[in-house]
């Protein structure tokens, strides 16, 4: 049974109305006071910005529209972006497993924006990648699993929240333990949330510690076990919507090069690029990341290598393009309240949050081989 909410196209002039006057109102109190944006999360659920990609893998998922609003949020601020990349990601692991039931109870609310939450999936795809081991650890028990360990990150989650991760299950006989992946809901017994990270930028996501202490976790809230195959199917759409993080960035540190050109043109125009030549290789970038949006459920590796290389050219060019908004601005957008050097903070995120460049490279070295 493929159980998901309706197929919701964006209310983007809502989209519009709430990044342009909500959003960009909050911009340096969420910057500056690390204040987590939960009215603008609820109102971009209200306008649709989380259901468009959550139609199910029978049917025709696009994840494009998702993508785009995501991108109008980083035009403002990256922090509000990357949460909802986080909702985004949150709904797309449900809506990408066979479980009816989170379908029907949870996901829902994710598409809503009345339950936010995010992905506790840092971890577990370093692990699959062999930078780092897997925190958590799994033991079956009578209904479910009981589950113990700490998450160094989790983004954009309240006491009320959920959020996707994966565990270890040693299993008889078995060299290697298998994979689990469930949804956690934070209100759980045995669950701790705690602010403790101190980021240059970025510091109004709601970013959480969790540590896990003996957890029972539902067989209803597992989304594969083992998890392998899962994984494969709905990685490409995770790395993917990250693109929408860099599209809203690149395009808005163009506009803060052209905001400067009366004033500093007859300067910068001795700088090595610029703003027309970020903008064809933005232009570039959105039409292959709108191409792949098309079918985010491919899951070959030629197409995951496409996915792999938009994404690592997300990141790079957001830092480039933050990096020249910043030259062309000059000292005016160099003091504290400038929003080039803002961007430059924020940009270094694209390219650092997993998979971050350096995985992101790995990953691509392994396809090729």
């Amino acid at each position: 049974m493929n159980i998901a909410p309706p197929m919701t196209a964006v209310n983007f002039e809502e989209i519009e109305r709430i990044s342009g006057s909500t959003l960009a109102g909050l911009v340096r109190k969420i910057d500056e006071e690390r204040i987590y944006p939960e009215e603008v999360m609820r109102a971009y659920g209200e306008a649709g910005a989380y259901t468009s990609h959550l139609s199910g893998p029978a049917s025709s998922v696009d994840l494009s529209q998702a993508i785009l609003s995501m991108a109008r949020a980083a035009e403002e601020c990256m922090s509000t972006a990357f949460c909802v990349w986080c909702q985004d990601t949150l709904g797309w692991y449900i809506a990408s497993s066979d479980n009816d039931y989170l379908k029907t109870h949870v996901l829902p609310k994710v598409a809503k924006g009345s339950s936010l939450g995010g992905t506790g999936m840092s971890n577990p795809m370093k692990a699959i990648g062999e930078i780092e081991p897997m925190k958590l650890k799994g033991v079956r028990v009578d209904g479910g699993y009981k589950v113990k360990g700490i998450l160094p990150w989790v983004s954009n989650l309240l006491e009320d929240g959920y959020f996707g991760t994966m565990f270890h299950v040693d299993v008889d006989g078995e060299d290697k333990p298998k994979r689990v992946m469930t949804i956690i809901h934070a209100a759980w017994e045995g669950v701790k949330l705690r602010l403790d990270h101190d980021f240059v930028a970025m510091g109004g996501t709601a970013t959480c510690n969790v540590q896990m202490r003996d957890v029972f976790v539902p067989d209803e809230f597992i989304l594969a076990d083992p998890a392998d195959a899962f994984v494969k199917k709905m990685r490409p759409g995770f790395v993917l919507m990250q693109c929408g993080m860099a599209a809203g960035i690149i395009k808005n540190c163009i506009e803060l090069m052209e905001q400067v050109r009366a004033p500093l043109g007859h300067v910068n125009c001795f700088l090595e690029k610029q703003p027309e030549d970020i903008r064809a290789e933005y232009d570039a970038l959105m039409a292959e990341i709108l191409e792949l949006a098309e079918t985010p459920y491919d899951t070959s590796n030629a197409y995951f290598k496409r996915v792999l290389k938009a994404r690592l050219r997300g990141g790079e060019l957001s830092v480039e393009a933050a990096h020249f908004a910043q030259l062309h601005c000059g000292a005016r957008g160099y003091v504290s309240t400038g929003a080039a050097q803002r961007r430059l903070r924020e940009a270094y995120f694209v390219a650092i949050v997993t998979p971050a460049t350096k995985h992101l490279r790995k990953l691509i070295s392994e396809l090729e081989e």
